[in-house]
């Protein structure tokens, strides 16, 4: 802001520039920033920000989450993987069955939500829910696991 807009040329001459004679204008009276969260701003901490302060669970040392990466997908998405023309050339073609690689497509693991067309597939990903298998293999399908 430039120095004419100021409110401190308003109060040229006012001899506290508006903090009060009494009280005074000290530097930081109540400490910095989150100061006292336990002491005199106890009240509000509990308040507004209960288990702010504490602990919880187990430290876990150089927690690396690649190990747990591992994207799902749902049985009844699993069609959208393949074009719309591929679902209609197997459908008539009975014989042959169309695979489904769901880790090319970005997923590890398949989940049983949802439902499956009448239409058998063979389906490879790392791994498995119980349900998800059990529908693929309702429908004729088959579960290939890829390491």
């Amino acid at each position: 802001m430039v120095a004419r807009q100021k409110k401190t040329r308003k109060l040229r001459g006012h001899v506290s520039a508006g903090h009060g004679r009494i009280g005074k204008h000290r530097k930081h009276p109540g400490g910095r920033g989150n100061a006292g969260g336990l002491l005199h701003r106890r009240a509000n901490f509990d308040k507004y920000h209960p288990g702010y302060f504490g602990k919880c669970g187990m430290r876990y040392f150089h927690l690396t989450r690649n190990k747990y990466y591992c994207p799902t997908i749902n049985v009844d998405k699993l069609w959208t993987l393949v074009s719309e023309q591929t679902r209609t050339h197997y459908a008539k073609e009975t014989e042959k069955a169309p695979v489904i690689d769901v880790v090319r497509a970005g997923y590890y693991k398949v989940l049983g939500k949802g439902l499956l067309p009448k239409q058998a597939v063979i389906v490879k990903a790392k791994f498995f829910s119980r349900t998800a298998e059990k529908k693929i293999k309702d429908v004729g399908g088959s579960c290939v696991l890829v390491a």
